[in-house]
């Protein structure tokens, strides 16, 4: 049987590293091949030290040689789907297209759909550098 984003999501976060929140999150991106990535929250003592769920799902992804995302899950135990923070909604969008489908879960089975280029309309990319 093959697994699901969100299997594969809900896998992930019991694995998360909470211990000063408790906010657990769990996070799968499927690559353009098709594979799984996954990763979870890793908080630290010094907090801007910690590594959300999305960046280590990409870093997974990018480590196992893909570059390309077409899909993207994200869970957490709250009351109503959290969407990914401004800097991984940047980190989403280096990989993955305006159009690419962003499901934001509750463990309680609610969940919210979006394309990315809704969460961030305006994006920064290489064509917004300087001569190009």
């Amino acid at each position: 049987m093959r697994m699901t984003l969100s299997d594969a999501a809900r896998a992930v976060r019991e694995n998360a590293y909470a211990p000063y929140s408790g906010f657990k999150v769990g996070a799968a991106v499927r690559s353009a091949s098709g594979r799984i990535h996954t990763g979870c929250n890793v908080e630290n003592a010094a907090y801007p030290q910690g590594t959300c769920a999305e960046a280590g799902a990409i870093a997974a992804m990018v480590a196992a040689g893909d570059t390309r995302i077409s899909e993207v899950f994200v869970i957490a135990d709250a009351a109503e789907p959290v969407p990914p923070c401004g800097g991984c909604r940047q980190k989403l969008s280096e990989f993955a297209g305006a159009e690419v489908p962003v499901t934001m879960a509750t463990t309680g089975g609610r969940t919210l759909t979006v394309p990315l280029g809704d969460l961030l309309p305006y994006a920064f990319d290489s064509g917004r550098m300087a001569g190009e």
